[in-house]
């Protein structure tokens, strides 16, 4: 059985998703299987990925198909299918170095720990730049520990599949599509840490019709999700000023939702109502940001 499987959640992307495939068939191992989440594509991804399995490309490929519900609901569906050793997403827009499979692979047989979640890895554009900043020049880090000490930027996570699994899979909220991904990873920064490894093993592109192009839209459309994520934060979150910030945005969210409980249903109820002015300001921003015709 392989060791790594890449998981793509992908809604209509059957433009670019090419490019992603081709850099999995040019990799210097082939110890991964490769699995599609089909967000409930309405173009031509099935039929583009149908011809793919029709090749011998030296790796497995899995497809599912889903109603469409968000990254979050593919992340979920992966982890219900994913039976190797390890994981990661590669975003349908992004794809991987020739020998990124390969650096993972003798990392982790190398170093592999059942203390360890797995590994934190980089991130680079296409013209090789590190996106933020390097990781530490220490054995392990959690993902929340490495932003609280002044880290930067987008970082790839190879989660081991049964410690990933361990945990509650993301809330899926009726007529939302977002629920931010750390929920997972800030718990199991909780229980572990994940080993460095300073090496790129995903480039990115961010398109205009990505989720991180377009925070504002989804900040407006899911303020549940955004909601839910704000009280996980408030618990786990280390200083007084993190906490407070998560307030806010708590209260933004909770006007957005018209959930006027939100001071009962906080972790941080004392520290919410003092959010309350600057979360109604905030609001007031994200509703003009989102007004219609902008």
């Amino acid at each position: 059985m392989a060791i790594l499987t890449v998981f793509t959640p992908t809604y209509n992307r059957a433009y670019i998703l090419k490019q992603c495939y081709d850099s999995l068939c040019r990799q210097t191992c082939k110890d991964f299987v490769w699995l599609i989440i089909d967000d409930g594509s309405s173009d031509n991804t099935k039929e583009l990925v149908d011809e793919w399995k029709s090749k011998e490309n030296g790796f497995e490929i899995r497809y599912a198909y889903k109603q469409n519900g968000g990254m979050h609901t593919g992340h979920n569906k992966a982890y219900e299918l994913i039976d190797t050793e390890l994981n990661v997403c590669i975003d349908s827009d992004d794809y991987m170095p020739d020998n990124a499979v390969e650096l993972i692979v003798d990392f982790w047989k190398e170093n592999k720990d059942s203390s360890y979640s797995g590994i934190i890895a980089l991130d680079v554009y296409k013209n090789g730049q590190v996106i933020g900043k390097d990781l530490p020049n220490k054995k392990s880090t959690t993902l929340s520990g490495y932003y609280q000490e002044g880290g930067q930027g987008d970082k790839k996570l190879i989660y081991r599949t049964e410690i990933i699994n361990k945990y509650p899979a993301y809330p899926e909220f009726e007529g939302e599509k977002f629920v931010p991904l750390d929920y997972k990873y800030l718990l199991a920064d909780q229980d572990y840490e994940l080993l460095i490894m300073n090496k790129p093993v995903c480039v990115v592109e961010y398109m205009e019709d990505g989720s991180t192009n377009n925070m504002f839209r989804q900040y407006y459309r899911n303020p549940r999700g955004f909601g839910f994520m704000r009280k996980e934060y408030m618990k786990y979150n280390k200083g007084f000023v993190s906490k407070f910030k998560n307030c806010i945005h708590y209260v933004s969210g909770s006007f957005i939702s018209r959930d006027w409980s939100f001071v009962k249903n906080s972790p941080k109820k004392a520290m919410t109502v003092c959010a309350i002015p600057f979360g109604f300001v905030l609001y007031l921003i994200v509703r003009y940001n989102n007004r219609e015709g902008k």
